[in-house]
């Protein structure tokens, strides 16, 4: 008896503001549904935290935890569709139309668990690109133009180097090369080639020109229309000479625990001396 008239307030809280439709992440009793059914609210409930703070931003609704603390002005009113579909053996609800959305959902379908995991990985970059871009809206030429522009300018600044100080710049300058020889490679052009044509056209033609990652032919990415963040081509750089760095400053590794093939080589020498023994307390 208590629990009907409990839920018998909760369902008049709720009907007194005539809502079409009511989300919970907890449970629905049968009572309950009765009357939010007679009322022609429908209820859908057990949702995760997550996409109750979606569909209020959605709606433009408010989250409330007491329905006694229930205002007309927590009822979001953006929504201009409500309908539930089947793909498969799954039911999907959908809340469409909504006047200012500032929240939403892209369903992702595919052939297979694999093929759905690859599918949500690339949106994932996708949009992770689209935010870089907004937070830090410069891009730079890619297909590995700016790695060999970079490696043209610092093979440039060691020739104005003497001694080894101009060995760090070349070092760099190779290392920045395996990009675009990477994208050679996956071409099937010539590398040496294609490279040496590639670096004849920083040399003359400016630092915009880069590899054609289908064809392997050199072109200007500025007129081909591919682009890199700055943000990401930047962070990339700087964790590569700060690891290479880390990896200069360390004189030697020494280990506490001798190889099997060193102590076999020293058995066969007749070298090798086991460690002494605790004698065992009676």
């Amino acid at each position: 008896a208590v629990v009907s008239t409990q839920s018998t307030g909760i369902c008049d809280d709720i009907i007194a503001l005539k809502p079409d439709l009511v989300l919970t992440e907890k449970g629905v009793s049968d009572l309950a549904q009765h009357f939010l059914l007679k009322a022609g609210i429908s209820a859908i409930r057990r949702l995760r935290k997550s996409d109750m703070n979606r569909v209020a931003r959605a709606v433009g609704g408010q989250i409330v935890h007491r329905t006694e603390e229930l205002k007309e002005s927590d009822v979001g009113t953006e929504c201009g569709l409500f309908e539930i579909k089947k793909f498969g053996d799954e039911y999907f609800t959908f809340l469409t139309k909504c006047k200012n959305p500032k929240a939403c959902t892209i369903l992702l379908r595919g052939a297979s668990k694999d093929v759905l995991m690859e599918v949500e990985r690339n949106l994932q970059d996708a949009m992770n690109v689209a935010r870089n871009v907004m937070l830090d809206p410069f891009l730079v030429p890619g297909g590995g133009a700016v790695e060999a522009a970079l490696a043209h300018r610092l093979n440039e600044k060691s020739k104005a180097i003497q001694g080894v100080g101009q060995w760090p710049y070349r070092a760099l300058a190779e290392a920045l090369k395996v990009i675009p020889k990477t994208l050679m490679q996956n071409c099937g052009v010539n590398t040496i080639r294609t490279m040496t044509n590639l670096t004849a056209k920083h040399a003359t033609s400016g630092p915009t020109w880069g590899v054609d990652g289908e064809t392997g032919n050199i072109v200007d990415m500025e007129e081909f229309g591919v682009w890199d963040t700055l943000q990401v081509k930047s962070q990339v750089l700087k964790t590569a000479i700060e690891t290479a760095i880390l990896l200069l400053r360390i004189d030697d590794i020494v280990s506490g625990v001798k190889k099997q093939s060193d102590i076999d080589a020293e058995k066969m020498a007749g070298k090798f001396q086991p460690a002494p023994q605790e004698p065992a307390e009676e």
